[in-house]
């Protein structure tokens, strides 16, 4: 026993191994603590609309919302136009006072609503958060609903003082709210499918470009660098196109929910493990194998970013700024536009072009600069030995 464990702890390798787990521990402890710091105190950045197509008291509850609630209260004219920005997750939210409010609200029989549109192709936050803001919104509109007058509306219908007061306090728990949901998502597995995606896309492109790295040290002595770096983008294509049939083939064979249909499934994963692949591998092109320190940093950093566990607009200025230029952010944004509903992948695919033209770029640069470095070591030795 005493043999074979000095003989382990003198094998670099395995001191790696116990670097990397440590590494791990405080890389994932210092981004997903700082990354989800303050999270529930900036529920004010979550975007809600108001529409109203009430003349009558439905303008004065819509300007006391606004006012009033804590999200980033905004009113719009026209009901489709915000709900094409709640499609495109411009919106967290959208609440309709229907033209008959004040009619419904006034009437001793009547029942009036407040509609609630919500996309459900988001975070599961964001739908437990607007759940919770509609429930304050219908408690504030009632509390309104009977501080502009209904109790004077009843007394106009000489009706007595005492039960005017009973009958407008019964009025104020009359306003219910109706939910409209798009996008439906089926179930838990399905709303954790794009961070699933994201996970194991990116962990399988950082360990294969870890082996692809050892494979090209070890082949360097009789391939040129050049040929090097061609064959490993060769590689990197054909096994995204295996690795995203697979995946996208088994998504679909264990029931999870494609909304835009399985060739757009496949195509969008085989762009988004591509990018990752050659992201992943720029940080080896560059630092050799202590690019895999990097790696593990943007592997934890995008899981905050991106938005698969917590809505972005909850995060950080930095961790939000960060994540726009990262490629996770757009393979979470058009995966569940594919899988739940949602705009155009078109945008998202464009960036994860643009990002894999840079790194695949400065790959071919750190490809060009090291090459030099080396015939220069070689003319330097070579002087030497003359």
């Amino acid at each position: 026993m005493g043999s074979a464990l000095k003989a382990f702890m003198k094998r670099p390798t395995t001191w790696v191994g116990i670097i990397t787990a440590l590494m791990f521990q405080i890389i994932f402890s210092v981004i997903w603590m700082t990354g989800y710091n303050g999270v529930t105190d900036r529920v004010d950045t979550l975007r809600i609309a108001i529409v109203t197509e009430d003349a009558g008291m439905g303008k004065e509850i819509a300007a006391n919302l606004v006012k009033g609630l804590p999200f980033d209260m905004v009113q719009l004219d026209s009901l489709e136009s915000a709900k094409e920005e709640l499609n495109e997750r411009k919106l967290q939210m959208i609440v309709h006072i229907p033209s008959d409010f004040s009619k419904q609200v006034a009437m001793i029989e009547g029942q009036a609503s407040l509609q609630y549109y919500i996309n459900e192709s988001n975070p599961a936050l964001i739908k437990s958060i607007m759940s919770g803001a509609a429930a304050q919104i219908t408690a504030e509109v009632n509390k309104n609903a009977v501080s502009m007058g209904i109790m004077q509306t009843i007394t106009a219908m000489n009706v007595p003082v005492e039960q005017a007061v009973a009958t407008s306090e019964s009025l104020s728990e009359r306003v219910r709210s109706e939910f409209q949901s798009s996008n439906i998502v089926q179930g838990m597995n399905n709303q954790m499918v794009p961070m699933m995606m994201v996970l194991a896309s990116y962990v399988g492109a950082m360990i294969m470009g870890m082996n692809l790295e050892q494979s090209s040290i070890a082949v360097a002595g009789s391939i040129s660098k050049w040929r090097r770096f061609g064959a490993r983008s060769f590689i990197n294509i054909i096994s995204a196109i295996v690795v995203a049939l697979v995946g996208s083939t088994l998504l679909l064979a264990l029931g999870g929910q494609v909304e835009e249909g399985f060739l757009q499934l496949w195509g969008f994963q085989l762009l988004f493990v591509l990018t990752f692949m050659f992201v992943s591998q720029m940080f080896l092109y560059v630092l050799g194998m202590a690019g895999m320190l990097f790696n593990i940093m943007l592997l934890s950093v995008q899981l905050v970013a991106s938005g698969a566990i917590v809505p972005r607009e909850l995060l950080s200025d930095f961790y939000t700024s960060l994540g726009t230029g990262l490629p996770a952010t757009y393979a979470v944004d058009g995966t569940m536009n594919i899988l739940f509903g949602g705009p155009s992948v078109g945008a998202d695919a464009g960036m994860l072009i643009l990002i894999s033209c840079i790194a695949v770029a400065i790959s071919a640069g750190a490809v060009a600069v090291k090459g030099q470095y080396v015939r220069e070591a070689q003319a330097i030795i070579a002087n030497h030995k003359e």
